[in-house]
């Protein structure tokens, strides 16, 4: 017969009063990191926004935002792997905008404005000055995407990460009309307009963080394909925010579908907005590769092939259009770089996946 448990013993009353703080949480420091991140969240706020940072819940008014009959749309997303670079070089002041940019890059090309984000930073020890940083990165980039910073969670988590680890993640909600949802009537006779990536953004880290072993260099090496740069500040430079020119050329009537180029690159994301019975044709030669791809694939040994699968290879965003001429021209007018790189053309039948075909292929390697 299995006997009952014994009671635990109580701490004597002069056994020294365990706090939360000794357990590795400090409240103090997560209020002081509120406190010093407030005027940058402050400064997203935009029409619709209600209330403001300590509160248990966000509130936003959709129709003082402008919108009459609006389907939302919402995304979450992280940095991955790249914010080991960020932890290991101490270059903390970017990896907010990534966070911004993976998540409303996603709305846009469903047609939606992003309306309001918030973050969630999980740290074991919260390092205020670290954290500051980050989240005055995320408020950069809302307010360049026109949306509003409404809140987040910071969580201390003793046990859970390692000294001066932390993990990021993202939640964002955007409306559109309901008849201005994307992607629309796409065709043949479409044509496929390129807009330039930053760099590797914020995808295939681990494949890039496993090749600069190779190359035995640190983050704080002078940077093989970059003037004037450390390797850790170029790999670091943030995943471009295409809000605006995106929803410029969408306002305007000029767009009809768009792919945000991430994990899986062209071939994984363009056709995931094309509809059954298309091909999108491609010239990898119509785009400028900027030249962290090359030194990669050439430190790496790394295929094309590969290449096109892991990484954006220069082009962060692809947009369908069917007046190429007034879309570039309405690029031009803001100043964003574009280039037409393929065209819509009849898949093999019209109940065949949609498909993408090069051809060129891209100049990957030194």
């Amino acid at each position: 017969m299995t006997s009952a448990p014994r009671p635990t013993t109580p701490a004597s009353d002069n056994a020294p009063s365990a706090t939360y703080r000794d357990a590795g949480v400090d409240i103090a420091a997560g209020d002081a990191l509120v406190e010093v991140i407030k005027p940058a969240a402050k400064a997203t706020d935009r029409p619709g926004t209600m209330g403001g940072l300590g509160g248990f819940g966000a509130l936003f008014d959709l129709k003082a935002a402008g919108f009459s009959d609006p389907i939302l749309v919402s995304c979450t997303d992280g940095v991955g792997t790249k914010l080991m670079i960020a932890i290991e070089s101490g270059l903390h002041e970017t990896v907010g905008i990534d966070l911004v940019a993976m998540c409303v890059n996603d709305l846009v090309v469903q047609g939606a404005t992003p309306l309001f984000f918030l973050d969630y930073f999980a740290t074991g020890k919260l390092a205020v000055e670290d954290a500051a940083k980050v989240v005055r990165g995320i408020a950069k980039g809302c307010a360049e995407s026109g949306c509003a910073l409404v809140g987040g969670e910071t969580a201390e988590m003793p046990g859970m990460y390692g000294p001066g680890h932390y993990d990021l993640a993202g939640f964002s909600v955007g409306a559109a009309e309901r008849t201005a949802l994307l992607p629309g009537d796409i065709r043949p006779g479409d044509t496929l307009i390129a807009l330039p990536s930053a760099g590797v953004h914020s995808n295939g880290f681990s494949l890039v963080r496993n090749i600069v072993k190779r190359s035995g260099l640190g983050w704080d090496a002078p940077c093989p394909f970059a003037d004037g740069q450390t390797l850790g500040e170029a790999l670091m430079t943030p995943t471009t925010l295409y809000v605006r020119p995106v929803l410029d050329l969408h306002h305007a009537g000029l767009l009809v579908g768009a792919a945000h180029i991430t994990g899986g690159g062209l071939p994984g994301n363009l056709p995931r907005v094309l509809p059954k019975g298309v091909r999108a044709v491609l010239d990898g030669t119509a785009w400028p590769v900027p030249p962290v791809f090359p030194w990669l694939a050439s430190i790496g040994n790394v295929t094309t092939e590969e290449m096109l699968r892991v990484f954006n290879c220069g082009v962060g965003m692809v947009l369908v259009v069917r007046d190429s001429d007034a879309a570039m021209a309405k690029l031009a007018e803001r100043g964003q770089q574009a280039f037409i790189i393929g065209t819509i053309t009849q898949g093999e039948s019209p109940d065949s996946p949609a498909t993408l075909t090069f051809d060129e292929l891209p100049e990957l390697r030194d």
